[in-house]
């Protein structure tokens, strides 16, 4: 490249860079919606019902959005990880990880509908409304049960390798598994129920929350060092690496705005990510929320996120991790201004 041309290149570059971040609509804390105590893990919007779902410690917790966000516990649960809505059904897929089952609920009053066997501490977990199939990743098992959920049972396991965290689905029936021990995405067909090759991910410690673009085939898998990984599904390819906060645990994809939130719980802060910026998804702002906030779930309808947090004193053992006040959990709710 010739030296002449370098300042207006780097002139171009800064320019597509402002007119990306210039894209991005403001977000804020507009609110909080309390709740029982207890721990939390994932979080789950219902598109059709306006029921916001958090999975919370031996309960699932249900938040009617469109009725002035009332509280209510759904179903007991030995330490819940992942709530999943089934549409039309009037079920709620809860993972519980301390029995190694998963829970169907009826949402309507959260009686039990079914106990599922699965494999050893599942965890996160999505519904393909195509095929009517769940599928569960079983953290410490290194399995992954796909459940037939109208016929209440388990009808495949795929094996792949302990230390799986959040899975989604690509093209062509794909399966796309964080592994947060091998800091790798691990791949299967779920039509075949094979398992393919592992994706590696240089630059990344400890992969937690997964997101997947259809429309420009890219994976962002969020890092506890402070990074996140950008991956071409179709080449299986890092396309690279950018600067997120610390303590992520879920990417939560808006693909009708274009966007994915990394909520950073560490830090307190949800970094966003345009799916379109030049080159590959890039973070084009932060937003602040709440230290301990690094789940959440997004209403598609509005565009606004919730978040479940609480406040935090000092360890009870030097070394600890913090512990949660009493009376202070609760949903952060963030908008667009």
């Amino acid at each position: 490249m010739r030296p002449t041309r370098l300042p207006y290149l780097l002139v171009s570059i800064a320019a597509i860079g402002l007119v990306a971040a210039a894209a991005a609509p403001a977000y804020r804390v507009t609110g909080a919606i309390p709740g029982p105590d207890g721990g939390w893990d994932y979080a789950a919007v219902d598109a059709t019902t306006h029921m916001l779902y958090v999975a919370h410690g031996s309960a699932a917790m249900a938040v009617d959005l469109a009725h002035g966000n009332a509280v209510r516990s759904l179903g007991t649960i030995a330490r819940a990880h992942a709530v999943v809505p089934i549409p039309g059904k009037n079920l709620l897929l809860v993972s519980s990880a301390q029995d190694d089952s998963v829970r169907l609920l009826d949402t309507a009053d959260g009686h039990e509908v079914a106990n599922i066997a699965v494999g050893k501490d599942p965890d996160a977990a999505f519904y393909d409304a195509a095929s009517g199939r769940a599928v569960v990743m079983n953290a410490k098992g290194g399995t992954v049960s796909v459940i037939d959920v109208a016929a209440r049972q388990v009808v495949g396991t795929i094996t792949l390798k302990p230390g799986l965290e959040f899975g989604v689905m690509g093209e062509g029936k794909t399966l796309f598994v964080n592994n947060e021990d091998e800091n790798e995405i691990e791949t299967a067909d779920l039509a075949t129920r094979k398992p393919g090759a592992a994706i590696a991910m240089p630059g990344c410690e400890g992969p937690t929350g997964l997101g997947y673009d259809a429309a420009t085939h890219q994976l962002i898998s969020a890092c506890a060092n402070g990074k996140a990984v950008v991956i071409d599904a179709r080449t299986r390819r890092l396309v690279r690496l950018i600067d997120i906060g610390k303590g992520p645990d879920a990417v939560i994809m808006d693909t009708a705005r274009r966007l994915a939130f990394i909520p950073c719980g560490r830090d307190g802060t949800i970094s966003v990510v345009a799916l379109d910026g030049a080159g590959g998804a890039q973070v084009t702002g932060t937003i602040t929320s709440e230290i301990g906030a690094r789940t959440g779930a997004l209403d598609s309808a509005t565009g606004t996120l919730y978040l479940p947090a609480a406040r935090f004193g000092p360890p009870a053992s030097p070394g600890g991790r913090p512990v949660a006040v009493p009376g202070t959990f609760h949903i952060v709710v963030v908008g667009r201004e």
